[in-house]
């Protein structure tokens, strides 16, 4: 009656909350002793002697990781996640415990008693020795997982497609450890897509029976959404057994956009369209922002005052052309620039910038071959109404117009427009003359917004200033 019980409040609340993994403990003890070690020895090796105060450092350096870490879930089991993954979470984490230490240091002075190279050297130091120590520790994992050792079974329950995929990546991917033990239907082979015909080890009775056994750890079950009864009297049945149960919902027949489960009262849902700057997210991406744009602006400020001059003395009117475009769930934002053309068009008709286009100032000609007219939107993302890297806005009218045409278009709303963007490094940059020109624009606009990271964004920012700035598209 207990267990029954713990498993009805389970299901009040919505989810059922996974363990963590048994290597956590692991993981922070030798977090713990790599960050005293590297401690230790940098201070050795500066020959810094060991006071009490000293060790406050340590300790402040210690808890700010380990609460971070939690924070972050850096600590979960990350056996179905990329190297890539674990290692961008563990810079992220150990990055922010830094500045931690380095406030401490600054409001505290009297407490670090050694010299700031020896913090810097400390800092940097701790780095890749976490990183070091995790690749060793997983590749060691990797190995005895192919060898059969710290394996889990698992059985896909459908014979759908995502239910086939999941069993080769199972196949394909013998380092996570987690073996193929069957994939099971209830449908007669006549009724099965041809692919599946001999790929069934069974029926549904078939592996709950296994999992009751003891033979099973992971079920996934990859039925259609349409199936939602019997789906409940899987789960039911699966609720007597102690398999981690996991559903693959055909979601996939949607344009997904950084979706994720969440929680209103005691209700889940999962949101299908959603932005993926929220919470940390939202923050790191403000900072990186503030952080490069007001670096970018301190080295751009004299070009600027001397494009300024350029076109003040070249033309007629005004310096900055102000342009409203859709920001941040598509509200109405003012864009700066500077103005390349004798007409200002900021009304419900706009016509874009064509090759050889009377508008367009010798001058100007110039600006935007170069994308130097795009400099004063540095100010835009101080402001906060755009960020460095984003999908490029474009005009009010051009929107409605495209919004109208092309599926998803508005999609690229769901963060703040950039200065530069993935489909620009990517190509498509300038004038959309065809709509399938801008169908590419949106879906590597769209692209960015699913895979989005601080790396991308350096990997974008980086782009540009190689190949960004000089494009023939660009009128």
């Amino acid at each position: 009656m207990a267990k029954k019980s713990r498993v009805n409040q389970d299901n009040r609340n919505g989810i059922i909350q996974s363990n963590k993994s048994s290597f956590a403990t692991l993981y922070r003890l030798v977090d713990i002793v790599t960050i005293t070690l590297i401690f230790f020895l940098v201070l050795y090796s500066r020959d810094v002697l060991i006071q009490q105060s000293i060790m406050l450092t340590l300790l402040v350096s210690i808890i700010s990781f380990n609460i971070l870490a939690e924070a972050l879930d850096l600590y979960r089991s990350w056996r179905t996640q990329s190297n890539t993954s674990l290692l961008r979470m563990t810079i992220v984490t150990w990055g922010i415990s830094s500045l931690a230490v380095l406030l401490w240091a600054y409001f505290f002075p009297s407490a670090v008693t050694f010299d700031d190279q020896t913090l810097w050297l400390f800092l940097f130091a701790v780095m890749p020795a976490l990183m070091l120590w995790r690749m060793v520790f997983r590749e060691i994992l990797f190995i005895q997982r192919k060898r059969g050792h710290n394996s889990r079974s698992a059985a896909v329950i459908g014979a759908t497609a995502s239910g086939y995929n999941l069993c080769m990546q199972l196949l394909e991917n013998d380092q996570l450890g987690i073996q193929l033990y069957g994939l099971f239907d209830d449908r007669a082979p006549s009724r099965l897509p041809h692919e599946f015909h001999n790929q069934i080890a069974g029926n549904i009775a078939d592996v709950l029976a296994a999992a009751k056994e003891g033979k099973i750890d992971y079920i996934y079950i990859a039925m259609p959404m349409s199936a939602e009864t019997r789906i409940m009297e899987i789960l039911n049945q699966c609720s007597d057994t102690t398999c981690n149960v996991y559903i693959i919902p055909n979601f996939f027949i949607y344009n997904l956009l950084n979706a994720r489960w969440q929680s209103v009262g005691s209700v889940q849902t999962l949101s299908v369209f959603d932005t993926p700057f929220q919470g940390a997210s939202n923050t790191i991406k403000r900072i990186e922002d503030i952080v490069l744009g007001s670096l970018i602006l301190l080295i751009i400020s004299i070009p600027m005052l001397c494009i300024a001059i350029g076109i003040k003395c070249t033309s007629r009117g005004p310096v900055i052309f102000k342009q409203f475009r859709y920001g941040l769930d598509g509200k109405k934002i003012k864009v700066y620039k500077f103005r390349s053309m004798t007409a200002q068009d900021n009304g419900p008709d706009v016509k874009q910038a064509t090759k050889g286009d009377a508008r367009i100032t010798p001058f100007g000609r110039f600006l935007r071959r170069t994308s130097l007219d795009e400099l004063p939107q540095f100010i835009n993302v101080l402001q906060g109404r755009m960020s460095i890297v984003g999908p490029r806005p474009h005009a009010v009218a051009h929107n409605e117009q495209y919004r109208k045409l092309i599926e998803g278009y508005m999609l690229r709303h769901k963060v703040k427009p950039g200065i530069t963007g993935w489909a620009q490094v990517n190509g498509f940059r300038g004038e959309t003359e065809t709509v399938n020109k801008m169908v590419k624009r949106v879906e590597y606009d769209l692209d960015y917004i699913h895979r989005w990271s601080v790396w991308l964004d350096l990997k974008i920012i980086i782009a540009t200033v190689f190949k960004g700035f000089l494009d023939k598209n660009a009128y």
